[in-house]
């Protein structure tokens, strides 16, 4: 094996990406080394390379890409039940196993968690990010055994390379207990968070899936998949609210899934908050940031919840491989759009456009 490898490195953040020739890591005794078929390229990648928000990137230049998948290359020394040549999607959550979140079996709440090839929470995040340096935008990668997902043959790279985004909205839908019969909303439905929502409330059991958002035609789609059981509303045309309860006996959704985006306006969320069921729960799960007025007293007599969800555990990656494997989760609606990695600012770009939530922009380094 070539002792140099290609990778995708941010030298200045807000600026293009380079394409560089790096040493090819090498697995410590408890890792693996990963050769990367596919990428995922998400909405917010753009904002989070540019260096202005609140996100700690890793040192540069750093070799980044969030959501890979690929072949098993090499096994540390230690490891044990993986193999090489294993098919496996690189769940890319780092946690540091030390903290009294970790501690107490919480990593997704871990005080110096990462994202591999991405960005740091917290000012001691930088020390996950230097135990693994390399980004899915590259030919290589080592993790963890115990962030592996083994991907199924039903499931190609390229699908894979969507858990991230499938991913966070299982952890949602799960969160809201959704199951057989269950009524649903989803503001924000025809994004990436909202169609992954769709397709996965669908295998889940839920009966009623109500999504509101801006693209109608990605709504007219999303409608096609189970005539029955979903509807949606253009947003501006009605009050959420009054038509989520007249699409439920007046009773409102068990559960609200909110996708809206960092910029959006929260006055849809506050109104589809007024479309909740008693006892229903509502689950963030789209980094809204604009303030949001409640009435405590509400949630009080009507036994509400509000809470949020960020991200998945690679747990939860192994059910939907299963699900999809069994066709419960239908990837094959998702349209790739796939680029090499000497392309990768192309599909950076491409992805500036929104194209919605049904296009799956995806890097394949070996190309």
């Amino acid at each position: 094996m070539a002792s140099h490898m290609r990778a995708a490195r941010l030298h200045v953040p807000g600026q293009p990406l380079r394409i560089d020739s790096v040493e090819r890591p090498k697995p410590r005794a408890n890792d693996v080394l990963i050769a990367v078929k596919s990428c995922g390229v998400i909405p917010n990648m753009n904002a989070i390379f540019s260096g202005r928000l609140w996100n700690h990137l890793p040192a540069l230049p750093a070799s980044v890409g969030l959501d890979a998948a690929g072949v098993v290359a090499e096994i540390g020394e230690r490891v044990t039940d993986i193999r090489i040549g294993d098919r496996v999607y690189i769940n890319p959550w780092l946690s540091c196993g030390q903290c009294a979140y970790c501690r107490s079996d919480e990593p997704m709440l871990c005080a110096a968690a990462a994202f591999q090839g991405y960005f740091g929470f917290f000012p001691q995040s930088l020390r996950q990010l230097e135990a693994y340096p390399f980004g899915g935008f590259s030919e290589f990668m080592t993790a963890a055994p115990q962030r592996l997902v083994r991907l199924p043959n039903e499931v190609s790279f390229d699908q894979a390379a969507r858990f991230g985004y499938t991913g966070t909205s299982f952890a949602a839908l799960r969160a809201g207990r959704v199951g057989a019969g269950s009524w649903v909303a989803i503001n924000g439905i025809t994004g990436t968070l909202g169609v992954g929502a769709t397709l996965l409330a669908l295998g889940m059991g839920a009966t009623r899936i109500l999504g509101f958002g801006r693209n109608r035609d990605v709504m007219t789609r999303l409608k096609a998949l189970a005539p029955q059981r979903i509807d949606t509303l253009a947003l501006g045309d009605r009050p959420i609210a009054e038509w989520l309860r007249e699409r439920t006996e007046g009773l409102g959704v068990d559960v609200l899934i909110d996708c809206s985006a960092r910029g959006a306006s929260a006055s849809n969320t506050a109104d589809a908050l007024n479309g909740l069921k008693r006892g229903g729960i509502a689950v963030n799960i789209g980094a809204l940031t604009e303030a949001l007025s409640i009435e405590p007293i509400r949630f009080m007599t009507s036994r509400l919840y509000f809470q949020g969800s960020n991200w998945f555990t690679t747990g939860e990656g192994q059910l939907m491989a299963e699900m999809a494997r069994v066709g419960v989760l239908d990837l094959s609606q998702l349209t790739t759009q796939a680029y090499p990695l000497d392309r990768v600012n192309d599909a950076l770009d491409a992805i500036k456009e929104r194209p919605g939530g049904f296009v799956n922009i995806v890097v394949n380094p070996d190309r």
